[in-house]
């Protein structure tokens, strides 16, 4: 299946990368998220990417057509520090990927970027969507498996928040009932890993934002389904969240890289 990525945002609340880097291209170890959220779909076997760009798109082209396999693979050097020396990899990361890159406009909606890369996805019945900034240890497979059961348009993955913060219960007359942390308030909050049928594009207007008036209008109709995910999940918008996941790279403690975790066996 294709997979669609937004990535055309300028990352306001990463100021000490977005700057001089756009959001996606942010490091964790030494590729950049995007790198990660795409080896994950390419390791459940999702090898066509369309990027919807914006801020930043001409350093996203110049990543991946710079593009060095030897800084996070194996190789092998033949003829040592000859002139004539060659490259043997003994692993590769997008020597199989199709990347498609488009110029969505610098302030889009993601509605309206997705709308622009419509004729990409061409007449695919089914194609996935996400940000370019959240990371799961979710079988994108089994949310797919889900999409087809109930027969959906639109599939989202839902997690418990991750930040914390205080829910506040109170009566009309300002009397509070309870105070409790927001990941036990029951509450799903959507997790950027999307399912969509093309059908998507009938109830999708101009400039809108994707998951207000669209989605809205699938909740209304029953064409609208959630995975509930409990396990790991993060939206990196922070340097302290980057932070986190280098040290979990770093430790070979990656959750979000299935990858990683073959080679090691």
């Amino acid at each position: 299946m294709k997979v669609v990525i937004f990535c055309g945002g300028q990352g306001m609340r990463m100021r000490e990368y977005s700057e001089r880097l756009p959001k996606p291209l942010v490091p964790i170890g030494d590729r950049p998220i995007i790198w990660h959220m795409m080896r994950y779909y390419a390791h459940f076997g999702h090898t066509e990417f369309i990027l919807c760009l914006g801020y930043g798109a001409q350093q996203i082209k110049e990543y991946f057509m710079n593009y060095q396999e030897w800084e996070s693979n194996d190789f092998v050097l033949r003829g040592g520090a000859t002139d004539g020396n060659r490259v043997e990899m003994m692993g590769t990361d997008l020597d199989d990927w199709d990347i498609t890159f488009v110029d969505t406009g610098l302030s889009s909606s993601i509605g309206e970027r997705l709308r622009r890369v419509r004729r990409h996805i061409g007449t695919d019945e089914e194609f996935l969507c996400n940000y370019a900034d959240c990371l799961t240890d979710c079988d994108i497979n089994e949310i797919i498996a889900l999409h087809r059961k109930v027969d959906a348009t639109a599939t989202v993955l839902t997690v418990p928040p991750t930040r914390s913060f205080h829910v506040v219960e109170m009566g009309e007359d300002s009397t509070v009932n309870r105070v409790g942390e927001v990941n036990n308030a029951g509450l799903w909050i959507n997790g950027g890993y999307m399912v969509l049928r093309n059908e998507i594009f009938d109830v999708l207007n101009p400039d809108e934002e994707l998951v207000y008036e669209p989605f809205a209008r699938l909740a209304a109709r029953g064409r609208l389904h959630a995975f509930r995910h409990q396990g790991h999940w993060i939206g990196v918008d922070t340097f302290k969240e980057r932070q986190e996941l280098e040290e979990l790279w770093i430790k070979n403690q990656a959750w979000w890289a299935p990858w990683q975790h073959d080679q090691a066996t």
